[in-house]
């Protein structure tokens, strides 16, 4: 009997979490962690994340797009300064992305481990 081995591709990917919802936020958390990422750090406020995003050692952040009724397109303009891949989340689906930014990846939410890692893997050139 052949056992097929952990996919490990996503395995120590640096991940930061940009969400105001603390349930979502923990949720995130525990799905990167059963991914084999890496949690760099965890933002609740669009201030909070421009300071980690601009030293953060990051692979990719997962942004939610409205944080505390603010915008998070500074931070997104930030990452791809830097040169760092993204993913938004949403509960608007790609409808809730501006025009110019809807090339990145989108989570709609409600989202599952399986659309996470969807668009981890998209996001970081590994789909």
């Amino acid at each position: 009997m052949t056992t097929a081995s952990p996919d490990t591709s996503l395995q120590d990917v640096r991940v930061l979490i940009v969400e105001d919802e603390a349930l979502v936020a923990m949720l995130l958390e525990d799905m990167l962690e059963d991914m084999g990422c890496k949690l760099v750090g965890s933002a609740s406020t669009v201030a909070q994340a421009l300071e980690t995003a601009q030293v953060a050692e990051i692979d990719v952040a997962i942004l939610d797009m409205n944080l505390g009724g603010k915008p998070v397109i500074p931070v997104a303009e930030m990452l791809a300064s830097r040169g760092k891949p993204f993913i938004f989340a949403t509960g608007y689906g790609e409808s809730g992305v501006p025009e110019a930014w809807r090339d990145r990846p989108t989570l709609q939410k409600p989202f599952s481990m399986n659309d996470v890692e969807a668009a981890l893997r998209t996001a970081v050139g590994r789909a």
